[in-house]
């Protein structure tokens, strides 16, 4: 039986319209962790085209937005050695779009942590279709604290 998610283990009531497991019409993107890194496969859809058979470019970004945040909570509860995730919001992201992305293949990221200092959390993320590198990403990440509106997000 494959490993449970992030997100189905954390935050089954989530609502996020990349990760969250609640959201009907969302993207439900699965990470899990292997080794030091976090992976997520995932299948696009026919509505999630920006032309004919390539992924749209929101959609990359958003995937990998959402699989680098949860890059970034697991980072943090293994530093902290929590049982529930922190609150995160993305603070920054840049995407860099290194060839169309294809429709008719499951997609592979792969995300790990190359900062880590307070609250604060910079992760770098790769997208690949048919073993070839399509899209890279950083992004930094936030821990909230109370009274910020992501705050409750998980729970």
């Amino acid at each position: 039986m494959p490993e449970m998610s992030l997100q189905d283990r954390y935050a089954p009531q989530s609502v996020c319209f990349g990760c969250g497991p609640a959201n009907d019409r969302g993207l439900r993107i699965k990470s899990r962790v292997e080794g030091g890194e976090l992976v997520c496969d995932w299948m696009p859809q026919p509505y999630h085209h920006a032309f004919d058979g390539i992924l749209n470019g929101g959609i990359t970004g958003t995937i990998l937005d959402c699989h680098s945040n949860w890059t970034a909570v697991h980072s943090l509860m293994e530093r902290d050695r929590t049982e529930l995730p922190p609150p995160t919001v993305t603070a920054d992201f840049t995407i860099k779009m290194l060839r169309p992305t294809p429709m008719d293949a499951p997609l592979h990221l792969r995300a790990r942590v190359v900062e880590l200092a307070g609250e604060r959390v910079v992760v770098e993320a790769t997208l690949e279709a048919d073993a070839k590198l399509r899209a890279t990403f950083r992004g930094t990440f936030i821990a909230v604290k109370e009274g910020h509106p992501a705050y409750a997000r998980w729970r």
